[in-house]
């Protein structure tokens, strides 16, 4: 396998574009991303695009007007790990050398309300929904180890602040602590502003051989690891944990491919869907035991200007969640840092970003997917 580089990013301000076609979104992110990787557009090999709702040839819609046909354009569903697998298929047709140059695409133009159900989802049917599924884990959590409700707001109190310092982010107002935790109640005890908003947004990365990264960039980044997994069958009779392996074990992977600890992360974009999802996420990649998130956010690890930085972009809670553009744009936020390129909401001097997303997963049943990418500079 060859050593892969990201050598050109870009993305559009996440948002409501409710007169804009969802292909111009992809367009503009997929313009600014060739524009900084100073590759022309004839060199571009391949594509994969990532998307859950805008149907057909998503990609090859998006990069017609762009003049870039005729090359393998694929398709990537994958919830809201979809960006990040799309980013690893790229990285994968480059580093198995079928390729020199790719261009790994997310967008999404999200519907108003609740991620509708499959037909065939019967939790969904039945009412069983995200955010009350993440309620349940929050509950489970707090009984476990004792989390509080105000350790849990503060993830949103830290990520809106963060999304203050960012042009690219839906919301960028900060929250004090009492703002989150007196908001509308959505699921016990999760409150508006613990939730994701409903956001449309497009993300692109260009990626291309190690060998031939400084012909066009005088600032590659190097993917050290690139980990897409699924979940495994975990039997209900063993009992509920708030424990998941599924980012646990795609963690592990990830840190073994690319020679690191979990001591070694500079800095982190992690699936913050609801506040509870943050702090389960510092524990299964190895930030703190499990137990110990609630304290890692109470004494400002996680902030700006903490020992391990998560979510400077302001996460999904304030920069939105387009699903399909989610894990490029990851990529994308992690890229500006380690450059030295995130204005207001620069971290000091990072060496080695992770991003992580993972997408349909209910504990215990075995389902949905996880990707993380490790870059260095």
């Amino acid at each position: 396998m060859r050593e892969v580089c990201v050598i050109g990013v870009g993305m559009i301000p996440f948002g409501r574009y409710s007169e804009t076609w969802v292909e111009e979104l992809g367009r503009k992110a997929c313009e600014v991303a060739i524009l900084d990787s100073g590759v022309r557009r004839e060199e571009i090999q391949v594509a994969y695009c990532s998307h859950s709702f805008q149907g057909r040839v998503m990609g090859q819609r998006i990069l017609k007007d762009l003049g870039l046909t005729g090359i393998p354009v694929i398709n990537v569903e994958n919830a809201c790990a979809g960006g990040g697998t799309s980013f690893h298929q790229t990285w994968m047709a480059i580093a198995g050398g079928c390729y020199n140059v790719g261009i790994a695409i997310g967008v999404e133009k999200m519907t108003k309300g609740l991620i509708p159900s499959n037909i065939e989802d019967l939790d969904g049917l039945m009412g069983r929904t995200y955010p009350g599924r993440f309620a349940m884990m929050a509950q489970r959590h707090m009984y476990e180890y004792g989390t509080t409700k105000e350790q849990l707001a503060l993830v949103s109190v830290k990520n809106h602040r963060n999304g203050s310092l960012n042009p690219y982010a839906h919301y960028q107002e900060p929250l004090s602590l009492e703002g989150v935790l007196n908001s509308r109640m959505v699921a016990e005890p999760l409150t508006l502003y613990q939730c994701c908003p409903v956001t449309d947004g497009a993300a692109a990365a260009v990626l291309c051989s190690k060998d031939i990264a400084k012909k066009y960039h005088d600032q590659p980044i190097e993917i050290a690891a690139s980990i897409v997994t699924s979940g495994m069958y975990q039997s209900i009779s063993k009992g509920f944990s708030s424990e998941t392996e599924l980012s646990k074990r795609a963690a592990e992977k990830a840190y073994e491919s690319a020679g690191v600890d979990p001591e070694d992360i500079d800095i982190a974009e992690l699936h913050d869907c609801f506040s509870i999802a943050e702090l389960l996420h510092y524990e299964e990649l190895g930030f703190c035991r499990f137990g110990e998130s609630g304290k890692l956010i109470e004494e400002g690890t996680t902030c700006l200007d903490g020992r391990i930085p998560v979510n400077p972009s302001g996460g999904l809670l304030a920069k939105g969640h387009p699903m399909g553009a989610t894990g490029i744009a990851q990529v994308v936020e992690i890229v500006w840092q380690l450059r030295g390129q995130a204005g207001k909401r620069q971290v000091e001097n990072p060496k080695v970003g992770l991003t992580h997303c993972v997408g349909g997963a209910t504990p215990g049943i075995g389902q949905g997917a996880c990707s993380i990418h490790i870059l260095k500079k």
